[in-house]
């Protein structure tokens, strides 16, 4: 049976959204599509080395988010080709920005939030950093995204949430019950 839905999972940094896409993916036999892996190749194409997991938090990355602010076109080539996938269902995606972007009834969108601490707590754990520079990431990489989307596409990223179906706080469940939520959400919105 071809899936005829989508998901696109949005928030904060290090709140989850790849772990909680990657077992929706899993669960319903999707596709999984990460926007920063796409905007990733990208640099690669421009001659940045980005094989390490934890790329994002290097200096070599600082480097490329300032080119990547002074040209909106990488932003733009991500969205637009993941938009396209978006609609053709059978993928979840972790995107930033296209829950804004793409309105159509067949796209199944969640926000994770969760505090500035929590997410900092997990940045250190994932990428095996102190707890005090995860914090000053997280507080870079959220004020980035605020600025970038805003002066890219004209939205208040976490702050105008009305485009979600479903927004779940990460600081209150273990991430284990965040799944099953999330794949009971997705049951239930697809009618299984």
């Amino acid at each position: 049976m071809a899936n005829k839905f989508s998901i696109v999972i949005s928030g904060w940094p290090a709140v989850g959204k790849t772990t909680i896409a990657g077992k929706l993916a899993e669960e319903f036999g999707l596709t999984m599509y990460n926007g920063g892996d796409i905007l990733k190749m990208l640099a690669a194409e421009k001659g940045y080395s980005t094989a390490r997991d934890d790329w994002w938090d290097t200096a070599e990355a600082k480097k490329f988010m300032r080119e990547r602010k002074s040209d909106p076109s990488f932003d733009k080539k991500v969205d637009k080709k993941l938009a396209e996938i978006l609609r053709k269902g059978g993928a979840v995606i972790t995107s930033y920005t296209l829950p804004w972007l793409v309105n159509d009834s067949s796209v199944i969108k969640f926000w994770l939030r969760g505090s500035p601490e929590n997410r900092a707590k997990r940045m250190a754990n994932r990428d095996d950093i102190g707890f005090a520079e995860a914090k000053k990431i997280i507080q870079l990489r959220d004020g980035e995204n605020q600025r970038i989307y805003y002066k890219l596409y004209d939205f208040k990223f976490g702050e105008d949430l009305a485009v979600f179906d479903y927004v779940l706080n990460t600081d209150r469940l273990p991430l284990a019950s965040l799944i099953e939520i999330s794949k009971l959400i997705v049951r239930r919105h697809i009618g299984e």
